[in-house]
Parts: structure tokens; C-alpha cells; sequence
């Protein structure tokens, strides 16, 4: 990202709200993270770290994405979908964005978070998509998701296991 711009600190401040703006975003299944080797999807995520339920590190981690600029508030909440769950939220800090590659009003962007992930879900299939999206439910409507890490993944395994039987790739 060339001569990236950030929205966070006393500009957002200004545009606190009792109603942020949540975004979700979905862990692609073909996810990997440098330092967790032979993973991918929602295993590479988990390695990468900060997950719900672990101390807070201090590092920051990014969700880059492309699409239209968001409007950051303070209290802003990053969900994140994989493998058909929502599998909870983290607290955005800022966004980040690409001024120079805007085309059509959309660019390349960030979703800025730290620790404080919290497993949450809704009683909904959540297909996966691309890029971002706004939060559709309401907050009232997000359960405690204790098993967010196991959650869904006799699926995967099934559909690996035909790949193999099969001889294709996932």
C-alpha cells in the first residue's frame, strides 16, 4: 500500500456515534500465514494470533480488502466469517487505505485491529464473499460461540477427504 492514509485517532473521534458502523469480512478457506506452515483458512487465522479468548499481544494485525472506503467510529467492530460461522469480532482501531490506487471511488483498505477478540455468532449460514460488507443483524442477536475454533469442521473434513479420494486439490 503506497502513502496510506489513516482513519483512527482525534479525526474519528470526532464522529463518535451511539450506533457504529460494524463491517464483516470473510477468512478466505485458502488462507495461509507465513508462520504456520502446511495451514489454511480458519487454522492459518488462528495462528496468526490475538484470537478470541487469548491475551492481547500488543501486535497489530490487518485484514486488507479492497472496496469503497469505510467510515471508521470509534466502537467500530470487524466480524469475521469462515467456514459458513461467524465466528466473533474484533475492536477496529482504524482503517487504512491506498489513496493512490483509488479507481471508481474504491481502493485497497485495512481493517486495523489489536487484542479484544470476543467469539460470538448468529443462528445464520454465512456464505462467504469478497471484500466487505456491513453488519445486517442486530447486536441482540450475537450468542456466546464457545466452540468457535472446532465449530463446522467436520464439513471440511469431509470435503478434504473426497478431494483425496478423488485426486483434486482444496
Amino acid at each position: 500500500m503506497s502513502k496510506p492514509e489513516s482513519l483512527g485517532g482525534s479525526r474519528a473521534s470526532a464522529l463518535l456515534c451511539a450506533d457504529p458502523t460494524d463491517y464483516v469480512v470473510t477468512v478466505p478457506m485458502n488462507f495461509t500465514y507465513d508462520d504456520a506452515p502446511g495451514m489454511k483458512g480458519l487454522d492459518a487465522w488462528i495462528a496468526e494470533g490475538d484470537a478470541a479468548g487469548e491475551p492481547c499481544s500488543g501486535q497489530e494485525w490487518w485484514f486488507i480488502t479492497y472496496g469503497v472506503l469505510p467510515v471508521f467510529v470509534p466502537g467500530c467492530r470487524l466480524y469475521v466469517v469462515c467456514e459458513d460461522y461467524l465466528r466473533g469480532y474484533a475492536p477496529i482501531t482504524r482503517i487504512m487505505f491506498d489513496q493512490n490506487s483509488v479507481r471508481n471511488g474504491k481502493s485497497h483498505l485495512a481493517f486495523i485491529r489489536e487484542g479484544g477478540a470476543v467469539a460470538v455468532t448468529i443462528d445464520e449460514k454465512i456464505t462467504g464473499f469478497r471484500g466487505y460488507r456491513r453488519r445486517w443483524w442486530n447486536r441482540s442477536d450475537e450468542i456466546p460461540f464457545p466452540d468457535w475454533k472446532t465449530a463446522g469442521r467436520r464439513r471440511k473434513q469431509m470435503v478434504e477427504k473426497w478431494n483425496l479420494r478423488n485426486g483434486t486439490d482444496t
